[in-house]
């Protein structure tokens, strides 16, 4: 009797935990020939169990690692050391890991040190500027170095690997399972939270549009972040009578403390706690426009046809900017400024931008990554 192929997912954070979830639902339909654990090591606690619980996943392992402003170094040194003896006692024949945190760097050299064969999910996205995104860049390309199957989500991607010495055997374009993710959220009602928001806000009625922002960044702490806080002023007080800005912010007092700090008592300006997942993509569906240097929703808007602009000055996600459905504007406040208003005031300027072919998948990702991984021998 053929042994069970032994699968471990890692993940930390929610962006990770949001698409793995397709790939764990699409790996738990094969226990004939899986043994699936799940472990998770918690580097975001809050953010992290709000998608598990929307997406009914029960770890087997969860470290717990969260902990209060932690620095990169504390938190890489409490993953080797929690994470080694789990890979140690269960010896699994394959890790997945997704992205480009700091669970997926250490998680890749901890397999590489035990010799086990890893598969990288949304494998080969890059700015090739080490500093942007900052620790991602690096966290990604070193996954790459370690990883022995790369489930590359575009053939931009795939591109990127063969150039690095990746043999193309070893790639397999899948798509995004955030899409996979987004197509299942995206067809549950609407939480009564949302409806209630955007009854408050005159967004449901027609009264005002919606403009939604995520900024959270590690490279954007500190003036950056001062800046996209001076641009949604401007925005708010140019369209008092029009929009509505909704922000749910970071729990990062690096993000916390300025954002409330600078935009506080906005009347058409609304500070909320980070939402779970289903909430933010019905916002995201009632949008008008995104403003963000999330990875995550410059996969996921372009879905909705929301044209989004990015709050960041280099994107590892250059086939959306391509594509038409993102635009690159960096946290100068006047840039951020002139193109949202472009975008609001110009119609067929927005219908281009919403009207743009989604370059990221078809929402079946998870399916090519488990069958590729059920192609692989035991060693």
């Amino acid at each position: 009797m053929k042994q069970k192929l032994q699968v471990m997912v890692i993940f930390g954070t929610r962006p990770e935990a949001v698409k793995m979830a397709p790939v764990i639902k699409t790996l738990q339909q094969h226990p004939q020939s899986i043994d699936l654990k799940i472990c998770v090591t918690a580097q975001h606690r809050e953010m992290l169990d709000q998608v598990l619980e929307a997406f009914h996943i029960t770890p087997d392992i969860d470290l717990d690692l969260m902990a209060h402003d932690q620095t990169l170094a504390d938190l890489t040194a409490r993953i080797f050391t929690s994470l080694d003896p789990v890979l140690a006692k269960h010896q699994p024949d394959w890790i997945l890991i997704q992205g480009d945190t700091t669970t997926v760097m250490a998680a890749a050299i901890l397999g590489y040190y035990r010799q086990i064969r890893i598969g990288h999910v949304e494998a080969g996205l890059r700015t090739h500027d080490k500093w942007q995104p900052f620790p991602e860049e690096m966290n990604r390309r070193i996954a790459g170095v370690m990883a022995d199957l790369h489930f590359a989500p575009t053939e931009n991607n795939r591109h990127n690997l063969l150039r690095e010495g990746i043999p193309d055997a070893l790639i397999k374009v899948t798509g995004n399972p955030a899409i996979d993710a987004l197509r299942m959220v995206s067809q549950q009602p609407a939480p009564p939270q949302v409806e209630q928001l955007l009854n408050e806000t005159g967004v449901a009625g027609g009264a005002r549009r919606l403009v939604l922002v995520t900024a959270h960044r590690r490279e954007n702490f500190g003036q950056p972040i001062l800046d996209i806080c001076k641009a949604l002023k401007r925005l708010a007080q140019t369209y008092q009578d029009e929009i509505t800005i909704i922000y749910p912010v970071h729990l990062n007092p690096n993000i916390q403390e300025p954002v409330y700090e600078t935009l506080s008592g906005i009347e058409n300006i609304r500070l909320l706690p980070p939402l779970d997942y289903l909430p933010l993509v019905h916002l995201m569906k009632h949008a008008t426009l995104i403003l963000t240097d999330s990875g995550g929703i410059q996969e996921e808007a372009p879905s909705l046809g929301v044209p989004t602009l990015v709050l960041r000055q280099r994107t590892e996600r250059q086939e959306g900017v391509a594509a038409g459905t993102l635009k690159l504007v960096g946290t100068d406040p006047e840039d951020i400024f002139i193109e949202a208003r472009y975008l609001l005031d110009d119609p067929a300027a927005h219908a281009a931008m919403a009207g743009a072919i989604n370059p990221y998948g078809d929402g079946h990702a998870a399916e090519r990554i488990v069958a590729a991984l059920l192609a692989t021998t035991k060693v």
